[in-house]
């Protein structure tokens, strides 16, 4: 039945398919302090599904197996090296989005390929059979089960690394009563690398294999609903959603393999947005530019605000008048950024004159 399955799901499109067990992750207790430490900050969704992800019989009574799958999105990806943060010409300057996000929301294009394979492993399984699906929308610890089941490893960076698709890869998983083979885990082969450690602009990577959320850029651009801190700011750059700095520089990227599944899904008009008219969309304009989108997520006040930050460290005398309207905006927390934009610009001004 496994092979049957896993064979389904690269017809499916998926890049790879493991089975472990639905015992409890081997890293629960680790979870557990790293929440009590409050290394989540305002993520309280996981604080408060605590006791699920740390138990999947919490989640669906009665499994027996989790089947964990990847479906890579490396096509958009970068080789190596970190992605160019110049911010643009002067006049037209640019933005920087996390690759995931350059495509249709991963969540709506999984969901079709994994209901359907959800419904293949019911009927393997005969009556009485239940399954869940998730596409990093359920209370599972789904990194450690899938190192468990050897669809990779997770790396210092706290990411899952696959030998063969490197770090550009969604992860998705069903949790269902069959009981099925489990997989050998796979082991750690980062060795002695500290690129990504090195490569954090936040050093959110605080140790080998520990991250506080709260210093990550990919969380003060998504998560974080408020203000941006102050002294993290200049070093956001001119990431508008998201990061791929520690991704990036692993060295497994260079077996990367192009995905099938995400492939006709890109959103090239996201590869370098310009960031003046990003900062002129009206709530209308920001639905239409985004729905179907991960940048949805955000929000116009919290994409703005991002729009801002970048503006205030890429951007010229040029985005002045931009940043001064912004400024006079009903929404608090757009106009603090731009009011922080305009100050940081003009200190630049003075120093270069």
């Amino acid at each position: 039945m496994k092979a049957a399955i896993q064979q389904r799901a690269r017809e499916l499109g998926f890049d790879a398919c493991r089975v472990t067990t639905a015992n409890p992750p081997d890293n629960a207790s680790r979870f557990l302090a790293w929440l009590a430490a409050g290394c989540h900050g305002e993520m309280g969704y996981l604080a408060r599904n605590a006791d699920k992800r740390a138990d999947p019989q919490w989640v669906l009574l009665g499994a027996h197996s989790l089947i964990t799958l990847a479906a890579s999105y490396a096509a958009a990806a970068p080789s190596q090296t970190v992605e160019d943060q110049d911010g643009g010409s002067p006049s037209q300057p640019s933005g920087v989005i996390a690759h995931y996000a350059q495509f249709a929301d991963y969540h709506n294009v999984l969901a079709e390929p994994l209901a359907t394979l959800t419904s293949f492993v019911n009927q393997l399984g005969g009556a009485g059979t239940r399954s869940l699906w998730y596409a990093d929308t359920g209370p599972v610890l789904e990194r450690d089960l899938a190192q468990r089941a050897g669809l990779g490893f997770i790396g210092k960076h706290t990411n899952l690394i696959h030998r063969r698709l490197g770090n550009w890869f969604f992860l998705a998983e069903i949790l269902t009563t069959l009981e099925l083979e489990p997989d050998p885990p796979e082991r750690n082969h980062c060795g002695t690398c500290l690129r990504c450690l090195a490569a954090c602009p936040t050093r959110a990577i605080t140790a080998p294999f520990q991250l506080d959320a709260r210093r990550c850029i990919s969380y003060l651009t998504i998560e974080l609903k408020g203000s941006m801190p102050l002294e993290l700011r200049r070093a956001v750059g001119n990431r508008i959603f998201g990061c791929d700095d520690c991704l990036a520089v692993c060295p497994w990227n260079r077996f990367a393999q192009e995905g099938r599944m995400m492939r006709s899904h890109a959103r090239h008009d996201l590869a370098q947005p310009d960031l003046l008219e990003l900062l002129a969309l009206d709530d209308a304009g920001f639905q239409a530019r985004f729905t179907g989108t991960p940048l949805l997520r955000a929000k116009r006040r919290g994409l703005l605000r991002n729009v801002c930050v970048a503006l205030g460290n890429v951007g010229h005398a040029t985005a002045l008048p931009a940043l001064e309207r912004a400024a006079r905006s009903s929404e608090p927390l757009i106009a603090e950024h731009a009011e922080w934009a305009i100050r940081e610009i003009k200190k630049r001004e003075r120093a270069d004159a």
